[in-house]
């Protein structure tokens, strides 16, 4: 089945990682897909591994807390692809290591802020009129088991950010249902992104594992499928939620 054939999507943050198992998995249900991120190289590669599949795709590139750049993006996808029915806000990272909140620097946690939650803010701004003019369209953004369960290991300005965008998702649902739009939140926990498998230690994610009733570690797949879950018509009356992707980890 091609649940999204028909249907433009923008994933942000999809030259690798979550965003591009998002990316590819909703190319091949039949989307064409814009697929962002800042390195030219790594959004090429996304876009020639979708296009070897007979999908569509093109590559954009924007940085997300510049309104300028966001709405040349929105430009040149609508020039190629048509008007954009869904969008994944996926970009987003944690700049600064978890530590005392008395050490965070005003900087690192406007970096936090500014990469999490600004951006997500300002691609919906960007987005959310056509979406509202055509009568409809789907927004999926991403929030983080660090903003669902308080611990002293958190990044606590990304466990802010994060939680920041759990309520604009709730907010933003209230406001845009009545013109068609569904917005929805994913909240990953551990995800074995390639970086992830390079950087954590064998025996740190067996330790990791054993804290999930489910005993294994998520990957980018999992997540990949609850958004397209969440952005296709299986879920045409499921809005202003938020989904925990984290193997039973977040029991809230």
């Amino acid at each position: 089945m091609n649940e999204l054939e028909g249907r433009v999507a923008l994933v942000t943050g999809s030259s690798r990682g979550i965003g591009e198992s998002i990316a590819t998995l909703f190319a091949r249900e039949g989307a064409a897909v814009a697929v962002h991120g800042r390195d030219r190289i790594a959004i090429d590669s996304v876009v020639d591994r979708i296009q070897a599949r007979s999908g569509r795709a093109i590559g954009t590139a924007a940085d997300l807390t510049r309104p300028d750049d966001i709405e040349t993006m929105r430009a040149a996808i609508e020039d190629e692809l048509g008007p954009v029915d869904i969008v994944v806000a996926n970009a987003g990272g944690s700049p600064v290591p978890p530590g005392p909140l008395e050490e965070i620097e005003l900087d690192d946690w406007h970096a936090s802020i500014d990469t999490n939650l600004t951006a997500t803010f300002l691609t919906i701004k960007t987005f959310l009129p056509g979406m509202k003019e055509r009568g409809g369209g789907t927004i999926v953004t991403m929030s983080s088991a660090a903003a669902r369960r308080a611990g002293p290991q958190s990044p606590m300005a990304y466990a802010a950010a994060k939680a920041g965008i759990e309520i604009l998702t709730k907010e933003l649902a209230a406001q845009a249902g009545p013109a068609g739009v569904r917005v929805n939140c994913l909240a990953p926990e551990t995800i074995l992104t390639e970086r992830n498998l390079r950087q954590i230690p064998e025996a740190v994610q067996e330790q990791l594992r054993d804290h999930h009733p489910i005993r294994r570690l998520g990957t980018p797949d999992d997540v990949a499928r609850a958004a397209l879950s969440l952005a296709s018509d299986q879920s045409p009356w499921i809005s202003g939620v938020t989904l925990d992707v984290a193997g039973g980890s977040v029991l809230v």
